[in-house]
């Protein structure tokens, strides 16, 4: 890359931090820039998901005091989250450039349509947990569903957090603070899995993933600041708009 395409991947990581600090959905943002940069697809991908984890690990600390008393299902659900993400990871890197090209408007919209119904699950959740009043919590479910969404978290990401949060949220008996604390740290680990997979597969493009890193970190400390300042919602429906032009210009470009 050249010094210029570094400063326009450094700018997309800083708006993909922010954005991940107030609404989520970076991803929309630093993929592809990769890729209008002229990054090979899976090389995008790969480059993207190893400079973002930081991000995880600054959220997962931030509200680790809600981890408290979560042991179990830490012992539970991560183990599993670490495992869909190696799983995911793999399958992206046996799938064949090619085919992964044509699956990336499929994939960014399926972003874009979890980043949608975010606040929807988000409002359910909250109605569920306010109707409980105690019980017996099973984890199976959780367990299953943690797997399945940490393959996908694993192979692309893209709305991972709305997926997890909605297998939580659906079947544990907590506070929306505490259960989302625990999509922040299962989402870690998805993404911490898959790249320590993407570490060794030769697809990182190390100049870039530094820049970016360091960037997202920036933009996740300053998003943090603009959260009380900038509505999420608006910055929520910015990006659904930016998802949809983007994936309707890259499968023109795809299939035409």
């Amino acid at each position: 890359m050249s010094a210029g395409d570094l400063v326009f991947a450094g700018l997309a990581a800083l708006a993909a931090g922010v954005i991940n600090a107030l609404a989520g959905g970076g991803t929309l943002i630093s993929f592809p820039v990769l890729l209008a940069l002229g990054v090979p697809p899976i090389a995008a991908n790969v480059t993207n998901t190893v400079a973002l984890v930081p991000g995880f690990l600054g959220g997962t600390l931030a509200q680790r005091g809600d981890l408290v008393g979560q042991g179990r299902r830490m012992r539970v659900l991560l183990p599993l989250a670490a495992l869909g993400g190696l799983v995911g990871a793999a399958l992206l890197l046996i799938t064949p450039e090619s085919a992964f090209e044509v699956l990336i408007p499929f994939l960014i919209i399926g972003a874009v349509v979890l980043l949608a119904l975010g606040n929807t699950v988000k409002k359910r959740v909250a109605e569920r947990i306010s109707r409980l009043h105690g019980g017996h919590e099973r984890l199976l479910g959780p367990a299953i569903g943690i797997f399945a969404a940490a393959i996908y978290g694993g192979y692309f990401g893209g709305g991972l957090g709305i997926i997890v949060l909605a297998v939580l949220g659906a079947v544990l008996i907590d506070t929306l603070t505490r259960i989302n604390a625990l999509k922040q740290c299962s989402s870690l680990v998805v993404n911490g899995a898959a790249a320590l997979v993407f570490i060794f597969s030769g697809h990182v493009l190390w100049v870039t993933a530094v820049v970016m890193l360091i960037c997202a970190l920036g933009g996740g400390y300053l998003g943090g600041h603009l959260a009380t300042r900038l509505p999420a919602v608006v910055l929520q429906r910015v990006m659904i708009v930016v998802g949809v032009v983007v994936a309707v210009v890259y499968s023109i470009r795809t299939f035409a």
